[in-house]
């Protein structure tokens, strides 16, 4: 069986020996590199699986290589940074990361996110059997297998965690999801306080659906109870 590969970015070498040591115990293939574009170009040609990723790194920070890869790649991206505003924890799920961890970090715990992290990214990636593949509202196509949607013949780039919940909810319309539902759901573990980050999700969600120019939302709050999908 092939060994999962789990690439980890960061500039500071005893980090890096640190989680390859915690990962290489759990029998995961782990590549260590220290700047930014190494590690883009890791990507590019190797397979990788997940990706531990910092922000503050040469050559090119965290940032800029996690939106390039987010043009292709959907692999599980973990931000682990120095950087422990709110801002930042929220700029850095905007963009395309799965989850963020902030320095300095407990080993086990992050050990226990790259397992749910590769968990759930196994599971939504299992062929649907008890779901239909392609879903169509009206002008809103979304296909499960592409991993795309189309509003209104027109391509709308989301990152994974968006198209996760968007298709959760449309898969069940009408029904209430809570934010903690979604939270579990979507990242796969268990709630603690995150609401913040699915309401920031489901906002960015709107904004890329282009709510603000249609009458009829596409995702209904559901004043105290959470979302459902208005299809």
């Amino acid at each position: 069986m092939k060994r999962i590969s789990i690439l980890v970015a960061d500039d500071e070498k005893e980090i890096a020996d640190l989680i390859a040591i915690l990962l290489e115990k759990e029998g995961y293939h782990v590549i260590k590199v220290s700047d930014g574009q190494e590690a883009l170009h890791v990507t590019e040609t190797k397979t990788i699986d997940l990706l531990i990723l910092d922000i503050m790194m040469p050559k090119m920070d965290g940032y800029d290589v996690i939106r390039h890869i987010r043009e292709g790649h959907n692999m599980p991206i973990i931000f682990l940074s120095a950087k422990t505003s709110d801002f930042d924890k929220v700029h850095g799920l905007v963009i395309g990361a799965d989850d963020y961890m902030t320095k300095p970090f407990i080993p086990m715990e992050l050990v226990a996110r790259v397992n749910a992290q590769l968990r759930r990214f196994t599971k939504l990636n299992q062929p649907l059997t008890n779901h239909k593949k392609t879903l169509e509202f009206g002008g809103l196509i979304i296909s499960a297998d592409q991993r795309t949607v189309h509003l209104y013949g027109e391509n709308i780039e989301l990152t994974p965690k968006e198209f996760d919940i968007l298709y959760l909810l449309a898969s069940h319309p009408k029904k209430v999801y809570s934010v903690e539902n979604i939270f579990q759901n979507v990242w796969g573990e268990a709630y603690f306080e995150s609401g913040n980050t699915v309401m920031v999700h489901i906002r960015t969600l709107r904004k890329k659906l282009e709510e603000d120019k249609q009458q009829n939302k596409w995702i209904k709050t559901v004043w105290g109870v959470g979302y459902a999908f208005n299809g």
